[in-house]
């Protein structure tokens, strides 16, 4: 029979995995604990929150939340970056750690239910904020709609100057 802490635990993983729109499994193997404070101190202040656990309840926990297909990903010292904010501040605080230290080592992680290696981490890490993102789209929608705007005004601004031109020379001739 389960002790009480281990349900508690379990239920509060699994409210994590249900509640986070993208996490991170990483092994952190080799990873002292001085730079795993610094490194959980980053994550903590980016609302990206980093739990250590067993596998064994991580298991429990995702296959709980639905998550079938994480099971071979819950092995060694295994840690797990949660985050219901923008997945590329996660994303780029780790990869940082792992270009400096090479830890912790990203085994796979999921952003809108989408699962990626560990290997695309820096893709994603490289990606600008949303913010940034949404201002680059606007941009591209905006440049066309004003030059269609100002090849418009040039076009009226001739067609008025045109027929101001064509009433002063009716004008002149009567």
């Amino acid at each position: 029979m389960p002790r009480p802490e281990k349900i508690d635990t379990v239920e509060k993983i699994s409210k994590l995995f249900d509640d986070s729109n993208s996490f991170f499994i990483t092994d952190y193997q080799g990873l002292n604990v001085p730079d795993m404070t610094v490194l959980r101190k980053k994550l903590r202040e980016s609302n990206v929150r980093y739990l250590v656990a067993k596998n064994t309840l991580y298991k429990l926990a995702a296959n709980k939340s639905g998550l079938k297909d994480f099971d071979e990903h819950f092995t060694g010292p295994t840690a797990v970056a949660f985050t219901s904010d923008e997945p590329t501040v996660a994303a780029k605080l780790l990869y940082d750690s792992y270009k400096e230290k090479e830890l912790p080592k990203i085994k796979v992680f999921v952003v809108d239910d989408q699962i990626y290696g560990g290997e695309d981490i820096k893709r994603l890490a490289e990606l600008p904020p949303r913010e940034i993102l949404l201002s680059q789209v606007v941009a591209a929608v905006e440049a066309p709609l004003s030059s269609l705007v100002s090849t418009l005004d040039a076009f009226f601004t001739e067609l008025v100057g045109t027929l101001d031109a064509l009433s002063e020379k009716k004008k002149n001739e009567n």
